[in-house]
Order: C-alpha cells, then sequence, then structure tokens
C-alpha cells in the first residue's frame, strides 16, 4: 500500500523569516491522521531568510536531524557545540534527558532551505549527544546511501531508533530499488525534481507512506533527489 502526501496538503507555518512545511502535526498545524509515520515524528521543510533563525529553545527525548539543502546553518547548543551547517551536511542532536539550542541563517545575504526531522528514541533520558557529518554528493549520486542508521552502517551518523535513512541523488530516467524485510515500512520525501513511484508521479515537497510492500522501486522523470526513511511497522 502507497499513501501519497502532496506537498500542499501540509501543514504552514509562516513568518516574516520563516517558510516551514510540515508533513506531520505541529506546533499549530494539527492533524489527528497526520500524527507520525512510525518512529517518525516531524519531518519539517524550512526555509529561513537571512539574518533569521530559532532562538535559544529546550528538546527532550527526541532523535533531531537536520540535511541542510542549500546555503548554511548556524548551532549552537548547551553542550558547548558551535557549527555552521553545510548543504550536504547531516547533523544528529540526541536531545536525551534535555538539551538547549537555537538555530539561525549562517548567512546576512542568501537564505538557508533545510528539512528538520524528528525521530522517537527507543530509550528515553540518556545523556544528550551531537554528530554533525559532511557527504559529498558522489558518495549519494546514482543510488541511495546510508546517512543516518542505528548501526552507524557505511559511515552513516548512529541513531538511537532502528532507523536508516538514505539520500540519493538521481539524473534524468534513472532508477533505484529498496528492498523492504518483513514489518518493515518507508517513507519517501522528494526534495528536488520529478519522481514515480510506480504508478504515483511524486514532485519536490510530496512524500509518500509506503506499508505492507516487500521492496521500493523510485525512478526520475527529471533529475531529483530525495530521502528514503527505512521504519520498524
Amino acid at each position: 500500500m502507497i499513501i501519497h502526501h502532496p506537498a500542499n496538503a501540509r501543514g504552514l507555518t509562516r513568518t516574516d523569516w520563516l517558510d516551514s512545511r510540515h508533513s506531520f502535526s505541529f506546533g499549530r498545524f494539527y492533524n489527528p491522521a497526520r500524527m507520525g509515520f512510525g518512529p517518525l515524528r516531524v519531518l519539517n521543510e524550512d526555509r529561513v531568510a537571512p539574518g533569521g533563525g530559532f532562538a535559544p529553545h529546550r528538546h527532550a527525548n527526541m532523535e533531531i536531524l537536520t540535511w541542510v539543502i542549500d546555503g548554511a546553518l548556524a548551532h549552537r547548543d548547551s553542550l558547548g557545540n558551535g557549527s555552521v551547517i553545510q548543504a550536504g551536511d547531516l547533523q544528529r542532536m540526541s536531545a536525551g534527558h534535555g538539551i538547549e539550542h537555537s538555530e539561525y541563517n549562517a548567512s546576512t545575504e542568501a537564505p538557508v532551505h533545510f528539512v528538520q526531522i524528528w525521530i522517537q528514541p527507543d530509550r528515553v533520558n540518556g545523556a544528550p549527544r551531537y554528530a554533525q557529518r559532511h557527504f559529498e554528493a558522489t558518495t549519494y549520486t546514482g543510488h541511495l546511501a546510508p546517512i543516518a542508521a542505528r548501526d552507524g552502517r557505511a559511515g552513516a551518523i548512529e541513531l538511537a531508533q532502528d532507523v536508516v535513512l538514505y539520500v540519493a541523488r538521481l539524473a534524468a530516467d534513472e532508477a533505484v530499488s529498496h528492498g523492504l524485510d518483513p514489518g518493515r515500512r518507508a517513507w519517501v520525501q522528494v526534495l528536488r525534481g520529478t519522481l514515480a513511484l510506480g504508478d504515483l508521479a511524486l514532485v519536490a515537497g510530496d512524500g509518500a507512506a509506503v506499508d505492507a510492500e516487500d521492496r521500493v522501486v523510485l525512478r526520475t522523470c527529471d533529475a531529483a533527489e530525495f530521502l528514503l526513511f527505512d521504519l520498524p511497522g
């Protein structure tokens, strides 16, 4: 079963510096049918204007992943970490028993475009942790590459949950296939371009929930970049 989640059906938070689209219930956007997908709880696509950003705020008991698509995002947290997350960087902040952080556009001239992902961990109240890694585009061009996983496979950042997050960048008319073990499900999120998932056409911003299937086959219409989450049922 494949369920299409169109980009224009997402929730919206808009201010003078922020355009945020919510695949699942978040903030003032509430849809009881959109409370997450397995342990995937939040999937926001954010665009932050130059000089804008999120003032210090607190999180607990969530694996928070940030993947920058374009631009640069400045991060600072109560663990003493200060970094700039560039395009192609993945940041993982395990909030554990509690962490405070801020995020601001690192540029005064160009917007920053990124996705932020919240995954419910398989254990709570642990010590907060931080990791950041750059993935060269060549490592995920033409195929799915793991960038976050519980076992840290193939250089992926470790997660406190049985989830594997893949990224791929494909040229026009290329295809990838991903097998799902029994009891597993997948979420596909298109970042750029257009994809075909079976008979379903997906455009940038679209998501698709894949359940009770043994394989996910994706073919590009034009060049595309997308995320694929392999999740427990």
